[in-house]
């Protein structure tokens, strides 16, 4: 249950945050927060992370099908007790998620975070490196030991 939750918060948070930022903002369009250090620019990112892999639509979609996949799966490694690492596993299947239905419905990923020194970014991005931040301190250094 705690994954259905997080996941559906992070694809609701996601997608109502794209909508508003497509319905207010001209493409390119930035609107300083914080004067040359936060502001909403609308990008339309065409490739994964970095901008990589521009064009890949295919190849995107089907990757991120396979990730959502095998995180869906390693639901059932995960300890019953351990509501923690069900919330963080919905976080990053929603993440993924968030950028698939953009990806085909759209064709490109919409971002708009931009904190002008990182490339911009949207709440799906944040949770996908949520995830993959805390499952890699705990393989690497939790299991590790």
């Amino acid at each position: 249950m705690e994954v259905l939750i997080s996941l559906l918060m992070v694809v609701i948070l996601d997608q109502g945050t794209k909508y508003l930022i497509i319905e207010n903002l001209r493409l390119h369009q930035s609107i300083p927060i914080i004067e040359d250090i936060f502001h909403l620019t609308y990008i339309r990112n065409q490739g994964a992370a970095f901008g990589i892999l521009q064009g890949r639509l295919t190849f995107l979609i089907v990757v991120t099908m396979l990730a959502i996949i095998l995180l869906a799966l390693f639901y059932n490694e995960l300890p019953i007790d351990n509501r923690f690492s069900r919330i963080i596993l919905g976080l990053g299947i929603g993440g993924a998620l968030g950028n698939l239905i953009d990806r085909v419905r759209l064709g490109y990923v919409v971002d708009f975070f931009d904190f002008r020194v990182w490339p911009v970014f949207n709440v799906a991005d944040i949770a996908i490196v949520v995830t993959v931040a805390i499952f890699s301190y705990w393989l690497l250094v939790i299991e590790g030991k």
